[in-house]
């Protein structure tokens, strides 16, 4: 397949899919992607300034600037929009700038079906331009394991250790070791933390108050006493709390669930019922995706449940889901939901999102490898 029949091939789905097609300025503002976009992106950005000042970058996705687009266009919703076009950020296997295609599914009411669709769309996407690959779909849930968490009892600030390192293999493992050695963590000497613990937020503040104009800096210069008061009494929080072996253990067994989507809900509500957690809640929309997907007649067995699969990206709420091609290191399309994205971008009301992204570079070199076998 040519690169003209590809960009056929994906213009014409977007057509089907009833997706208008966005550009948005390669120039991009850095603040967004530099605050919401997850380390793993941040660090691999291009970075320059305005005339002004104004810290600007190349864009390094698409996500962000399609939601900022239609937050500035106040257009009405739902709507889709489908792209493709440059993305610009160092690689892990090297170059900078590749492109990128894909749809995003912005003030659907029905997140099931939105999200159905999402993964549909990005299989069929592929699908045609890789007639020869069989292909196969990971697919994880971050409201699913944080319902987990929650139901474990964990403080915040050990859920939120724990979702920022979701779908980072070393990193949950490193987190999960803190949590069940308390020797390990480091935060906060036993006796300074037991101090911290045993006091309020008001208190330690009023302390640090004192304690600043003592030595000489003014309270209101740089982080104020109320906001590393809060900061403490989260560290002296983490460093106190254990996590009892049977709740690891089975947190362990969580992110061991590794099947067929068709079999996903049953071994997370027979997951639910061994660790004593009530994940109804949770669980309900996932069933109603499952079903939805199931719905659009994927090959059998082409759709597997990772409980600990995430996706390197800080602004996912929900789905998270990449495509490979059997066989091949490197997935070929991920996407997620996003519903609290466009509210934290400036969104006056909220707006439900998801959509997926094709790394278009990989499908051409695997289709002249189909080409070359033909």
């Amino acid at each position: 397949m040519t690169a003209e029949t590809l960009s056929q091939t994906i213009l014409a789905l977007f057509a089907e899919r009833d997706a208008a097609r966005v550009e948005t300025p390669v120039l991009q503002p850095a603040d967004p992607f530099l605050d919401m976009a997850g380390e793993d992106l941040r660090r691999r950005i291009f970075l320059t300034e305005s005339e002004t000042g104004e810290a600007l970058c190349l864009r390094p996705e698409w996500t962000i600037p399609v939601c900022l687009d239609h937050i500035r266009n106040r257009a009405d919703t739902p709507r889709r929009y489908a792209y493709m076009g440059e993305v610009f950020r160092q690689r892990r296997e090297g170059g900078h700038e590749f492109l990128q295609a894909g749809i995003e599914d912005l003030g659907e009411p029905d997140a099931a079906a939105a999200d159905a669709r999402s993964v549909a769309d990005a299989f069929a996407l592929l699908a045609r331009a890789l007639p020869n690959q069989a292909l196969s779909v990971t697919l994880g849930d971050q409201a699913v394991f944080e319902a987990v968490l929650g139901g474990f009892g964990l403080p915040r600030g050990w859920q939120r250790r724990l979702v920022r390192a979701f779908g980072a293999p070393d990193q949950l493992s490193a987190v999960l070791a803190d949590l069940a050695d308390p020797a390990r963590r480091g935060l906060l000497s036993d006796g300074i933390g037991e101090q911290i613990a045993s006091s309020d937020l008001k208190t330690i503040a009023t302390l640090l108050e004192s304690e600043m104009q003592a030595a000489g800096f003014s309270p209101h210069a740089g982080r104020t006493p109320e906001e590393i008061a809060r900061r403490l009494l989260e560290k002296a929080e983490l460093a106190s709390f254990h996590l009892k072996p049977e709740a690891l253990e089975a947190l362990t067994i969580f992110l061991g669930i590794d099947v067929a989507l068709e079999r996903a809900v049953d071994a997370l509500h027979a997951f639910g019922r061994g660790a004593g957690l009530d994940l109804d809640g949770a669980l309900d929309g996932f069933a109603r995706r499952a079903e939805a997907v199931a719905g659009f007649g994927l090959p059998q067995g082409a759709v597997r449940y990772d409980a600990a699969f995430g996706r390197p990206l800080d602004y996912y709420t929900g789905l998270v889901f990449e495509i490979a091609a059997t066989g091949q290191p490197k997935p070929l399309a991920g996407g997620g939901r996003y519903d609290r994205l466009l509210t934290l971008l400036g969104a006056e009301a909220p707006i439900a999102g998801v959509g997926f992204s094709v790394w278009l570079d990989r499908v051409a070199a695997l289709a002249g490898g189909e080409r070359a076998q033909s």
